[in-house]
Protein backbone atom coordinates (compact mmCIF):
# COMPACT_ATOMS: atom_id res chain seq x y z
CA UNK A 1 0.00 0.00 0.00
CA UNK A 2 1.48 3.32 -1.12
CA UNK A 3 1.59 5.98 1.57
CA UNK A 4 1.88 9.74 1.15
CA UNK A 5 4.83 11.97 2.09
CA UNK A 6 3.15 13.16 5.29
CA UNK A 7 2.66 9.59 6.48
CA UNK A 8 6.29 8.70 5.69
CA UNK A 9 7.47 11.79 7.58
CA UNK A 10 5.29 10.97 10.59
CA UNK A 11 6.41 7.33 10.58
CA UNK A 12 10.05 8.43 11.05
CA UNK A 13 9.20 9.45 14.63
CA UNK A 14 8.36 5.86 15.50
CA UNK A 15 11.06 3.23 15.94
CA UNK A 16 10.07 0.00 14.22
CA UNK A 17 10.06 -2.99 16.50
CA UNK A 18 9.96 -0.84 19.65
CA UNK A 19 7.27 -1.53 22.24
CA UNK A 20 6.49 1.75 24.00
CA UNK A 21 4.94 2.38 27.38
CA UNK A 22 1.47 3.99 27.36
CA UNK A 23 2.61 7.59 27.98
CA UNK A 24 5.18 7.50 25.15
CA UNK A 25 2.73 5.83 22.77
CA UNK A 26 0.03 8.44 23.45
CA UNK A 27 2.52 11.27 22.96
CA UNK A 28 3.74 9.78 19.65
CA UNK A 29 0.28 9.07 18.29
CA UNK A 30 -0.71 12.69 18.94
CA UNK A 31 2.47 14.00 17.27
CA UNK A 32 1.92 11.85 14.18
CA UNK A 33 -1.72 12.90 13.71
CA UNK A 34 -0.98 15.57 11.09
CA UNK A 35 -4.10 15.57 8.91
CA UNK A 36 -5.99 18.83 8.43
CA UNK A 37 -9.02 17.46 10.30
CA UNK A 38 -9.29 16.35 13.94
CA UNK A 39 -8.30 12.70 13.59
CA UNK A 40 -9.81 9.93 15.69
CA UNK A 41 -7.34 8.05 17.87
CA UNK A 42 -8.02 4.34 18.00
CA UNK A 43 -6.83 1.32 19.97
CA UNK A 44 -6.35 -2.02 18.20
CA UNK A 45 -6.04 -4.93 20.65
CA UNK A 46 -5.07 -8.35 19.29
CA UNK A 47 -6.07 -11.06 21.75
CA UNK A 48 -5.22 -14.71 22.26
CA UNK A 49 -8.90 -15.62 21.86
CA UNK A 50 -10.22 -17.91 19.18
CA UNK A 51 -13.56 -16.30 18.36
CA UNK A 52 -14.75 -19.44 16.53
CA UNK A 53 -15.46 -20.88 19.99
CA UNK A 54 -18.47 -19.48 21.84
CA UNK A 55 -16.62 -19.61 25.18
CA UNK A 56 -13.83 -17.37 23.82
CA UNK A 57 -15.99 -14.51 22.61
CA UNK A 58 -15.57 -11.02 24.04
CA UNK A 59 -18.29 -8.43 23.90
CA UNK A 60 -19.05 -5.64 26.31
CA UNK A 61 -19.26 -1.90 26.78
CA UNK A 62 -17.51 0.71 28.87
CA UNK A 63 -18.02 4.43 29.49
CA UNK A 64 -14.84 6.34 28.57
CA UNK A 65 -14.28 9.10 31.16
CA UNK A 66 -13.70 11.77 28.49
CA UNK A 67 -16.00 10.42 25.79
CA UNK A 68 -14.91 9.88 22.19
CA UNK A 69 -15.24 13.46 20.97
CA UNK A 70 -17.86 12.36 18.46
CA UNK A 71 -21.55 13.27 18.56
CA UNK A 72 -23.35 9.93 18.71
CA UNK A 73 -26.74 9.61 17.01
CA UNK A 74 -29.02 7.15 18.81
CA UNK A 75 -31.96 5.23 17.35
CA UNK A 76 -34.32 3.68 19.91
CA UNK A 77 -36.86 0.97 19.14
CA UNK A 78 -39.59 1.41 21.75
CA UNK A 79 -43.33 2.01 22.01
CA UNK A 80 -45.85 3.88 24.13
CA UNK A 81 -44.43 5.18 27.44
CA UNK A 82 -40.92 3.90 26.69
CA UNK A 83 -40.90 5.72 23.35
CA UNK A 84 -41.83 8.96 25.12
CA UNK A 85 -39.14 8.30 27.74
CA UNK A 86 -36.55 7.79 24.99
CA UNK A 87 -37.49 11.09 23.33
CA UNK A 88 -37.29 12.91 26.66
CA UNK A 89 -33.84 11.37 27.35
CA UNK A 90 -32.44 12.78 24.10
CA UNK A 91 -32.69 9.93 21.58
CA UNK A 92 -32.21 11.22 18.03
CA UNK A 93 -34.76 8.85 16.51
CA UNK A 94 -37.50 6.75 18.12
CA UNK A 95 -39.82 4.30 16.39
CA UNK A 96 -40.97 0.76 15.73
CA UNK A 97 -42.29 -1.25 12.78
CA UNK A 98 -42.48 1.79 10.52
CA UNK A 99 -38.65 2.05 10.53
CA UNK A 100 -38.14 -1.44 9.04
CA UNK A 101 -38.78 -0.50 5.37
CA UNK A 102 -36.92 2.80 5.82
CA UNK A 103 -33.77 0.91 6.85
CA UNK A 104 -34.21 -2.13 4.56
CA UNK A 105 -35.40 -0.44 1.37
CA UNK A 106 -34.22 3.15 1.63
CA UNK A 107 -30.83 2.21 3.11
CA UNK A 108 -31.33 4.71 5.94
CA UNK A 109 -28.43 4.63 8.39
CA UNK A 110 -28.36 8.11 9.94
CA UNK A 111 -27.54 6.64 13.36
CA UNK A 112 -24.48 5.28 15.19
CA UNK A 113 -26.05 3.16 17.98
CA UNK A 114 -29.31 1.23 18.22
CA UNK A 115 -31.07 0.72 21.57
CA UNK A 116 -34.18 -1.45 21.96
CA UNK A 117 -36.55 -2.44 24.75
CA UNK A 118 -36.78 -6.26 25.11
CA UNK A 119 -40.37 -6.32 23.80
CA UNK A 120 -39.18 -4.73 20.52
CA UNK A 121 -36.47 -7.32 19.77
CA UNK A 122 -38.91 -9.29 17.58
CA UNK A 123 -39.16 -6.21 15.34
CA UNK A 124 -35.42 -5.47 15.46
CA UNK A 125 -34.64 -9.14 14.70
CA UNK A 126 -36.08 -8.62 11.21
CA UNK A 127 -33.21 -6.18 10.61
CA UNK A 128 -30.52 -8.66 11.72
CA UNK A 129 -29.14 -9.11 8.22
CA UNK A 130 -28.53 -5.40 7.73
CA UNK A 131 -27.72 -4.28 11.28
CA UNK A 132 -25.55 -7.31 12.19
CA UNK A 133 -22.75 -6.82 9.63
CA UNK A 134 -22.53 -3.13 10.56
CA UNK A 135 -22.16 -3.98 14.27
CA UNK A 136 -25.40 -2.12 15.05
CA UNK A 137 -27.53 -4.97 16.43
CA UNK A 138 -28.67 -4.23 20.02
CA UNK A 139 -27.24 -6.63 22.58
CA UNK A 140 -27.97 -7.14 26.31
CA UNK A 141 -24.21 -7.50 27.07
CA UNK A 142 -23.59 -4.06 25.62
CA UNK A 143 -26.51 -2.60 27.59
CA UNK A 144 -28.39 -1.73 24.39
CA UNK A 145 -31.31 -4.12 25.04
CA UNK A 146 -32.89 -2.67 28.17
CA UNK A 147 -36.07 -1.29 29.73
CA UNK A 148 -34.01 1.54 31.24
CA UNK A 149 -33.76 3.53 28.01
CA UNK A 150 -32.92 6.74 29.87
CA UNK A 151 -29.76 5.26 31.41
CA UNK A 152 -28.75 3.63 28.10
CA UNK A 153 -29.06 6.95 26.25
CA UNK A 154 -27.27 8.93 28.97
CA UNK A 155 -24.37 6.43 29.08
CA UNK A 156 -23.95 6.45 25.29
CA UNK A 157 -24.05 10.26 25.14
CA UNK A 158 -21.49 10.35 27.98
CA UNK A 159 -19.00 8.28 25.97
CA UNK A 160 -20.05 4.65 26.29
CA UNK A 161 -18.42 2.52 23.60
CA UNK A 162 -18.86 -1.12 22.71
CA UNK A 163 -15.90 -3.46 22.29
CA UNK A 164 -16.03 -6.83 20.57
CA UNK A 165 -13.77 -9.27 18.73
CA UNK A 166 -13.75 -9.02 14.97
CA UNK A 167 -13.21 -12.07 12.74
CA UNK A 168 -9.44 -11.86 13.25
CA UNK A 169 -9.78 -11.74 17.07
CA UNK A 170 -8.88 -8.05 17.23
CA UNK A 171 -10.80 -5.36 19.14
CA UNK A 172 -10.94 -1.95 17.40
CA UNK A 173 -12.13 0.96 19.53
CA UNK A 174 -12.12 4.78 19.22
CA UNK A 175 -10.35 6.43 22.19
CA UNK A 176 -10.93 10.10 21.42
CA UNK A 177 -9.68 12.81 19.11
CA UNK A 178 -6.17 14.07 18.32
CA UNK A 179 -7.24 17.38 19.92
CA UNK A 180 -7.66 15.62 23.30
CA UNK A 181 -4.90 16.11 25.86
CA UNK A 182 -2.46 13.25 26.49
CA UNK A 183 -4.05 12.80 29.92
CA UNK A 184 -7.54 12.43 28.44
CA UNK A 185 -6.43 9.82 25.90
CA UNK A 186 -4.44 7.96 28.57
CA UNK A 187 -7.44 7.93 30.96
CA UNK A 188 -9.69 6.59 28.21
CA UNK A 189 -7.13 3.95 27.23
CA UNK A 190 -6.64 2.73 30.83
CA UNK A 191 -10.42 2.49 31.32
CA UNK A 192 -10.78 0.47 28.13
CA UNK A 193 -7.85 -1.89 28.77
CA UNK A 194 -9.04 -2.64 32.33
CA UNK A 195 -12.49 -3.54 30.97
CA UNK A 196 -11.02 -5.79 28.26
CA UNK A 197 -8.71 -7.58 30.73
CA UNK A 198 -11.67 -8.10 33.09
CA UNK A 199 -13.65 -9.59 30.17
CA UNK A 200 -10.98 -12.22 29.47
CA UNK A 201 -12.77 -15.54 28.85
CA UNK A 202 -11.74 -18.31 31.27
CA UNK A 203 -11.19 -20.65 28.30
CA UNK A 204 -8.30 -18.56 26.94
CA UNK A 205 -4.93 -20.03 27.85
CA UNK A 206 -1.49 -18.43 27.48
CA UNK A 207 -0.89 -14.76 26.66
CA UNK A 208 -4.17 -12.84 26.48
CA UNK A 209 -2.99 -9.50 25.05
CA UNK A 210 -0.91 -10.41 22.01
CA UNK A 211 -0.41 -6.87 20.75
CA UNK A 212 -1.79 -3.41 21.50
CA UNK A 213 -1.45 -0.61 18.96
CA UNK A 214 -2.56 3.02 19.01
CA UNK A 215 -3.06 4.94 15.78
CA UNK A 216 -4.77 8.04 14.44
CA UNK A 217 -7.07 7.95 11.39
CA UNK A 218 -4.29 8.81 8.93
CA UNK A 219 -1.20 8.15 11.04
CA UNK A 220 1.10 5.14 11.59
CA UNK A 221 0.54 2.61 14.37
CA UNK A 222 2.44 2.87 17.66
CA UNK A 223 2.88 -0.42 19.52
CA UNK A 224 2.51 -0.61 23.29
CA UNK A 225 4.25 -3.28 25.38
CA UNK A 226 1.32 -5.57 26.27
CA UNK A 227 3.22 -7.27 29.11
CA UNK A 228 3.15 -4.01 31.10
CA UNK A 229 -0.63 -3.77 30.88
CA UNK A 230 -1.59 -7.04 32.56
Amino acid sequence: MKRGKKYAEAAKAIERGTLYDVAEAVSLVKKTAIAKFDETIEAHIRTGCDGRHADQQIRGAVVLPHGTGKKIRILVFAKDAKAEEAKAAGADYVGGDELIPKIQKENWFEFDVVVATPDMMGVVGRLGRVLGPKGLMPNPKAGTVTMDVTKAIQDIKAGKIEYRLDKTNIIHVPLGKASFTEEQITDNFQTLIEAVIKARPAAVKGQFLKSVTLSSTMGPGVKINPMRLV
